[in-house]
């Protein structure tokens, strides 16, 4: 299982569970499985996209979207499988959607303090286009607001 590299696809309603135990395994305030269900029921508004290998969920990401914004709602692997490219297979899939989707721009919140986020975050070309202040709780934290361009303005002539 080692050299094993995971396979990205669509999530399904039968993901619910194991992504609700997954958040719960990575945040402080996960949201439910009927939450995550709900998600999986609006795939006009909603993606979610999970990286499995060998059977096992390794983790997953969410994309929230209207008219040409993305909204990454989050990006999760399980401890035992990080470092091995999942996250960076996910964001590239939420990537890959968004522009078929023709949306602008993805971004996404992180902790400043969650330095391998950031370094993956910035790795694939997010930039800082804001803050939170006081966004996070347990423990109280900033959040930084991160932004990836998709497709620029066309200027009229």
């Amino acid at each position: 299982m080692t050299g094993e590299k995971p396979v990205v696809e669509l999530a399904v309603p039968a993901d619910a569970g194991e992504l609700a135990r997954l958040e719960a395994a990575c945040f402080a305030a996960p949201r439910s499985e009927a939450a995550l269900l709900a998600e999986l029921t609006q795939p006009e508004r909603y993606l979610l996209v999970t990286a499995k290998g060998g059977g096992a969920l390794w983790g997953y990401a969410g994309l929230e979207y209207v008219l040409d914004e993305g909204y990454i709602t989050d990006v999760a692997v399980f401890p035992e499988f990080r470092r091995r490219g999942a996250a960076r297979m996910l964001l590239a899939e939420l990537e890959r959607r968004g522009r078929m989707l023709g949306l602008s721009f993805l971004t996404l919140e992180v902790r400043p303090s969650n330095a391998a986020a950031l370094a993956l975050y910035q790795g694939e070309g997010y930039r800082e286009a804001g803050r939170r202040r006081g966004f996070y709780t347990a423990p109280r934290e900033d959040a930084l607001l991160l932004t990836k361009q998709l497709h620029q303005e066309k200027t009229g002539g």
